[in-house]
């Protein structure tokens, strides 16, 4: 003879884990909801660090593509980094400075009794320095470039002292 299960005794047990299944659910949504927004905001980020870092090397390349050794200034330029027609960074150049100078290789035989007959010609290193502000939000990056210029003597003595 086989029992049979009590029907009354098994009332409900299919509700409890339905609802408790809902629940496990429900509670990887919500973090799964969490997580996606922190991502969003990282990668906001990350593109907006990229963006301004764009922005400033357009700034630097402006400036070293300038005769700025010839009298180094500060300026402000405004960058269009996506080519929209409006401005979308501004980037404030600092001063441009000389920080060190040495002679250039290719005069480095110019000594002794051949020395005034050679022209002497330098190698100068130069740091600039870019401040990027994001014009709609208000936030900004900065960035701290080095570049080598070849200047000869007159130039030398102009921009890095004697």
């Amino acid at each position: 003879m086989k029992m049979q299960p009590d029907s009354r005794s098994q009332q409900g047990a299919t509700l409890v884990i339905a609802l408790v299944m809902l629940l496990m659910l429900m509670l990887m949504v919500g973090s799964a909801y969490t997580l996606s927004g922190a991502n969003l905001k990282a990668v906001g980020n990350m593109q907006f660090r990229n963006e301004a870092i764009a922005a400033a090397d357009v700034g630097l390349q402006r400036v070293i593509g300038s005769a700025f050794t010839g009298s180094p200034t500060a300026e402000q330029q405004d960058v269009d980094i996506n080519n929209d027609g409006t401005k979308d960074y501004t980037v404030s150049m600092e001063a441009p400075v000389c920080m060190s100078v040495k002679r250039s290789p290719s005069t480095s035989a110019c000594t002794g009794p051949l020395e005034p007959m050679c022209s002497k010609e330098w190698d100068s290193i130069w740091v600039l320095n870019a401040n990027v502000t994001d014009n709609v939000t208000g936030t900004s990056v900065r960035v701290r470039s080095g570049v080598r210029v070849h200047l000869n003597d007159a130039q030398k003595n102009a921009a890095c002292g004697a």
